[in-house]
């Protein structure tokens, strides 16, 4: 698979569950909303995040490229093994055409080697440049 790599960093945040998504949660090039009955989870831009949410910062997004059919079997699966391997946690999210995976700046080089050593092709900003 060909994963795409966004070159800035993003926050993973929670606010309570009758929260409506604020304003900054929608700045920048990758947003995601989830609510659930106990809490709203929201990855953004991690510079748009006022300093009094909740959250966990320094989370990079690597996008599998192109349309994932529904029917598809393994997707995520095929990539989390190689990193669960190399000890890297990850959060995923997935669309209505394809998955996302998010990795902490400090594993982001393992994570990487991991996907290129399992196959997998990570395009990137100069620090990772494509292969």
């Amino acid at each position: 698979m060909t994963l795409s790599l966004f070159p800035e960093s993003f926050a993973i945040c929670q606010l309570p569950a009758e929260s409506a998504p604020p304003a900054w949660a929608w700045h920048g090039t990758f947003c995601s909303v989830t609510r659930t009955p106990t809490e709203v989870s929201i990855v953004c831009a991690e510079a748009d995040v006022p300093g009094d949410v909740r959250c966990e910062r320094g989370w990079r997004v690597l996008a599998v490229k192109g349309t994932i059919p529904f029917g598809a079997t393994g997707i995520l699966s095929a990539l989390a093994e190689p990193l669960a391997g190399a000890g890297v946690s990850i959060f995923t999210l997935s669309t209505f055409d394809t998955d996302y995976l998010l990795v902490t700046d400090d594993c982001l080089p393992n994570a990487v080697a991991a996907l290129r050593m399992a196959g997998n092709t990570v395009e990137g900003d100069a620090e990772f440049p494509a292969e």
